[in-house]
């Protein structure tokens, strides 16, 4: 009896090492949208047909409160794709190359890499100026990849039909763009002609499903990152996604008369006067060609889906979305980015793990995406950079309610101007002042140059659209200080 029973024994744990050698790694599909706020259904928006990314939220987990680490494409990306944060990256604007800085960092892929992975990029995963370095390979970081993909649509070659938003005697109007540089950082859309192949993006998808097949032939595990570059302006998609929002059904954002006075100058940098100058009429356009590339967007992400079922992928692979950063439009008569209100800094972020008992729940836990390398790392078995900063979101994935308390931190600069101590000696020689803000699971709180341009508490729970700014408020002194302290001290 004895003899048999320790033969069963030694089968069982044979069978047991078979089973964990035989295993095999998973593949991640790491999809990254440009520009793309939490304006989707799966995030509760009415309007918004994102019916791709909700069937990914439907099978992975949701994180409610996810936060970039700076709400520009170049910084966050430079953060997200190293798993260090822009104080330590050095990168604060769109011209820096990341290893300028920090030549010794390890990006991503390049753990993956060092994993035994092939790893592969499409698109726009480092930042590239849009549209004017679409087709190139902008700021990439080559060390990072074993092949790249630079797509280029007819979306580049109709520049002389986008409509760019413009001032003419202190009027917002449109006109037709002149170069393609001067599209990019301002709002332009076109309803295009041709189908979602003829475009960057949907160029982009083809391209990422014919790297899949390869993978699926190949049998090694794989790391591919896909960029979309859409919805960034130019809001380009064609005709068919602009008909499913007629303006007359837009709602605009109601903004109070008294703006100004609500808020430091330095929180309403951002500001343009073109923008400002907008009609509802011309809010509408824009908000139907934002939300039209938006469902363009998704349905490059649904062909992604398609594909990995179709080849017997989708068991093997971890599926990431997200955006870089958030995007306003038109709260507080803000547009786009580079403010530190919840809408810049409020990112869409799913993740789905093959065979978790987790998929299609939501995780309300605050996280950053500088907490991605660590956690897709943790996820396949191996071992990130020990400079690598965040925290593992593996705990969340296997248990949404777990144990958590790490705050978010986003930074941006503004120009000195928005310096109100012009006396302090410390600042004579200062370019740009620093504004950093803190989000927990009820407070944001924001410092602009330590506090000397400015600060903001804002409580979440009473007041989601962060309008009321408490920074000043005798009962949110204990609230201050102890966000001010957790602040200081900011992100490991």
């Amino acid at each position: 009896m004895m003899q048999r029973f320790a033969l069963l024994i030694s089968l069982l744990l044979v069978n047991a090492a078979s089973f964990s050698a035989d295993k095999p790694k998973y593949n991640v599909l790491h999809i990254i949208s440009d520009d793309l706020c939490t304006r989707l259904g799966c995030y509760g928006d009415p309007m918004v047909k994102s019916p791709n990314i909700d069937r990914l939220a439907a099978h992975g987990v949701r994180f409610e409160h996810a936060y970039c680490q700076f709400p520009l494409c170049n910084p966050s990306r430079a953060s997200f794709m190293t798993g260090l944060r822009p104080d330590t990256t050095k990168v604060y604007e769109n011209a820096t190359q990341f290893r300028k800085n920090v030549p010794d960092a390890v990006s991503l892929p390049q753990s993956f890499q060092k994993g035994g992975y092939h790893v592969a990029r499409v698109g726009k995963i480092y930042h590239y100026a849009v549209p004017a370095q679409i087709g190139t390979s902008g700021l990439d970081d080559p060390a990072s990849w074993d092949k790249f993909i630079n797509p280029k649509g007819r979306d580049i070659d109709d520049l002389s039909t986008i409509e760019l938003l413009t001032l003419k005697d202190g009027k917002a109007t449109t006109r037709k763009a002149e170069k393609l540089e001067e599209t990019g950082g301002t709002m332009s859309w076109l309803a295009a002609e041709g189908a979602d192949e003829d475009q960057t993006d949907g160029k982009g998808a083809t391209a990422a499903i014919q790297m899949l097949e390869e993978n699926a032939k190949s049998g090694s595990p794989f790391y591919l990152a896909v960029g979309f570059y859409r919805p960034h302006t130019p809001y380009v998609a064609p005709k068919h996604y602009f008909d499913l929002y007629p303006p007359q059904t837009i709602k605009v954002p109601q903004v109070p008369p008294n703006l100004k006075e609500l808020f430091p100058a330095a929180a309403l940098a951002s500001h343009r006067p073109a923008e400002l100058a907008m009609d509802d009429d011309l809010k509408k356009l824009a908000l139907q060609a934002y939300h039209g590339s938006t469902t363009f967007m998704d349905a490059q992400v649904g062909r992604l889906l398609d594909a990995l079922d179709r080849l017997k992928l989708t068991d093997h692979t971890i599926i990431v979305f997200q955006s870089d950063h958030g995007y306003h439009l038109g709260e507080k008569n803000l547009w786009q980015k580079m403010s530190l209100f919840e809408e810049a800094t409020h990112v869409p972020l799913i993740i789905a793990v093959p065979g978790s008992q987790n998929s299609g729940k939501t995780c309300q836990k605050i996280v950053e995406l500088v907490d991605l390398h660590k956690t897709l790392t943790d996820l396949c078995g191996i071992s990130a950079d020990a400079k690598t900063q965040g925290y593992s979101m593996r705990p969340l994935l296997e248990n949404v309610n777990a144990p958590w308390d790490h705050p978010a931190f986003t930074q941006v600069t503004r120009g000195v101007k928005y310096n109100l101590t012009k006396t302090d000696p410390e600042n004579k020689d200062k370019k740009q002042i620093m504004g950093r803000t803190i989000r927990t699971d009820r407070w944001r709180y924001t410092e602009w140059d330590e506090g000397r341009s400015g600060a903001e508490l804002y409580d979440q729970d009473a007041d989601p659209g962060e309008y009321k700014n408490l920074a000043a408020a005798p009962s949110s002194a204990k609230t201050l200080a102890k966000l001010k302290e957790m602040l200081h001290a900011g992100g490991q």
